[in-house]
């Protein structure tokens, strides 16, 4: 909750004297607070963090925000089925994204969906893979929040 404009925010508590006209106390512009924080959500995305437009869905779970990252997984993830358990873990967690081999004997694609979701996927593609499979170890990276998805399904790429 904003403290009253008109009483010093170093003093916002009940019975607190209002600003003297010509103290330091300043009121500033609802604009002006905006754009700063406008600025510091663009500066934070650069660096790429996470982060949700201020009052936009405050009581939206962290998990509801959309992000879009991209995997290569290393083992024994060929002849395995990987791909197949791959795309049908995504499609029970609701992710879209795309699942592929590689010439280099590795398994890569991009998922995409609420961030708890992806996270979820992300441990499994870690630990888990399929029943056949080995991982020996998990890389992610172009991680990035999205505002729509880039799919509408979770496809094998032959």
């Amino acid at each position: 909750m904003l403290p009253d404009p008109g009483v010093c925010p170093s003093l916002a508590k009940v019975g607190a004297p209002r600003c003297a006209s010509g103290s330091s106390c300043r009121r500033i512009p609802v604009s002006a607070r905006l754009a700063g924080v406008g600025l510091l959500i663009a500066f934070l995305s650069s660096l790429g963090c996470l982060v949700r437009a201020p009052g936009v869905g405050m009581n939206m779970a962290e998990g509801d925000t959309l992000i879009s990252v991209d995997y290569e997984i290393f083992g024994k993830v060929q002849g395995v089925f990987f791909r197949k358990y791959t795309q049908a873990e995504g499609k029970k967690l609701g992710l879209v994204g795309w699942v592929q081999n590689t010439d280099e004997g590795t398994v890569q694609g991009q998922l995409q969906g609420p961030i708890s979701k992806v996270r979820h996927m992300q441990e499994w593609l870690e630990t888990r893979g399929s029943p056949k499979s080995h991982i020996d170890r998990a890389n992610f990276r172009n991680e990035k929040v999205i505002v729509k998805l880039d799919y509408s399904d979770f496809q094998i790429v032959k």
